[in-house]
């Protein structure tokens, strides 16, 4: 310690002026004024398919969750705060997408979105938003929180979306419905707008950002990396695989860990000039759960060899099934045709048992 510099008296601080609140850097100028966004409202299986086929196209999807507070009952008088999803907004260039997911029991179609790496999905305060939507089986492979990207630049109490908006355009956004019932039904338009808005809001709060400060996006992304290595290397296996049988043990394994962002890779494997990669590829993706691929496996059934048409009817008729079946061992029938059955990997197996059975398949072939 340098015994030069004087020690600060308590008088000397207690005279201080008072620390000024807020962000008094320089903030860059307002952005453009908000376009105008297109809302879809979804609450049917078909119309789900049609948005996703839409969402998977953009390179960024800003997300945002409505959900409510449910109290549920545990041991003695306790009881435990958990979370119901009721809204899913997804917001693209010029359109956004209200899913009811009360209404809708299936969410899987939107994997292809969420599960996809190459997209990056875009919330504002990430944390509770990842927790419902994942217990409703949506995991997001990549994202960018833009609630602390926004808290890095101007510091917390700056960072809500509101008080981003009114810096970055000069927009008051009512936050007045935020804690209204959203299970209700049906939902008043004003609530319907309401819900939009934030996921709108949150696409062109990103464009803001990324122009003025990329950097605290940056330090602000995620991405999952324990899912993302087995579907960069199943990919690459399928693209250099070349014998038939080896093809067929990378799809089993590809259905055993769910990768649902590999079914692009796999559905043109349905028209594969082999009949048993065409039947593999059927049973791969009735396992990964992709409604997607119904049309293309509902065509499988005029295909002339009988293993095909079998196997896209196991398929189908998987994918129309509101629950899975717990999973078993192949058996043989008595016609002599092997039977398989759908289900999950085997949970009591290593984490990393992928990964051997990879270089299983690799080394052999």
């Amino acid at each position: 310690m340098n015994d030069n510099i004087p020690p600060v008296e308590i008088e000397q601080l207690d005279n201080a002026p008072p620390v000024l609140p807020g962000y008094l850097g320089i903030t860059p100028p307002p952005g453009k004024p908000l376009e105008r966004f297109t809302r879809t409202w979804i609450d049917r299986p078909e119309e789900l398919l049609k948005a996703v086929n839409i969402l998977k196209q953009a390179p960024v999807v800003a997300v945002d969750a409505e959900f409510t507070q449910i109290r549920t009952h545990v041991q003695g008088d306790n009881q435990s705060p958990s979370h119901r999803l009721a809204l899913l907004q997804l917001a693209v260039e010029h359109h956004c997408y209200i899913v009811d997911t009360l209404r809708l029991n299936d969410l899987s179609p939107l994997a292809a979105v969420l599960a996809n790496p190459a997209i990056i999905v875009l919330l504002h305060g990430a944390g509770a938003d990842l927790r419902v939507m994942s217990e409703r089986g949506l995991d997001v492979a990549h994202y960018y929180d833009l609630e602390a990207a926004s808290r890095s630049i101007f510091g917390q109490q700056e960072s809500s979306l509101a008080a981003m908006l009114r810096r970055a355009f000069n927009v008051r956004l009512d936050k007045s419905l935020q804690r209204t019932d959203w299970t209700r039904r049906p939902l008043p338009p004003a609530m319907v707008a309401y819900a939009a808005r934030d996921a709108e809001m949150t696409l062109a709060l990103y464009s803001w950002l990324e122009q003025h400060y990329l950097w605290a996006l940056k330090i602000h992304e995620h991405t999952n990396q324990v899912k993302l290595e087995p579907v960069a290397d199943c990919r690459r296996a399928l693209s250099v695989l070349i014998q038939l049988m080896y093809r067929s043990r990378l799809l089993r394994l590809i259905a055993d860990l769910s990768l649902v962002q590999l079914a692009p890779d796999v559905e043109p494997l349905l028209q594969a000039p082999s009949s048993d990669e065409r039947a593999a590829s059927a049973r791969t993706l009735g396992r990964l759960g992709v409604q997607e691929s119904q049309p293309l496996l509902q065509a499988l059934l005029q295909d002339p060899v009988y293993d095909v048409r079998k196997s896209a009817q196991t398929a189908l008729r998987y994918l129309a099934r509101k629950e899975t079946r717990s999973p078993s061992p192949p058996s043989k029938l008595v016609d002599g045709v092997r039977s398989w059955t759908i289900g999950e990997a085997n949970n009591a197996e290593d984490g990393n048992d992928w990964k051997a059975r990879l270089r299983s398949i690799m080394g052999d072939s």
